[in-house]
């Protein structure tokens, strides 16, 4: 994979953070809230790692 596919990939998922955020808002959830906390906290690390292995790239 080239470094600007990894980009465009890590990019569109940061894109798509903001569902996972309005899926906790559903008060139905029940358990796959957690999954859904696990899901944005993993994400939240690779943005950070993203931005540590690109210094000065933007995610979204």
């Amino acid at each position: 994979m080239d470094v600007q596919a990894l980009k465009d990939q890590v990019r569109s998922m940061a894109d798509r953070r903001d569902y996972l955020l309005s899926l906790l808002d559903q008060t139905d959830l029940g358990p796959v809230r957690i999954d859904v906390n696990q899901a944005l906290e993993e994400l939240d690390d690779l943005l950070a790692e993203f931005e540590e292995a690109f210094p000065g790239e933007t995610v979204s």
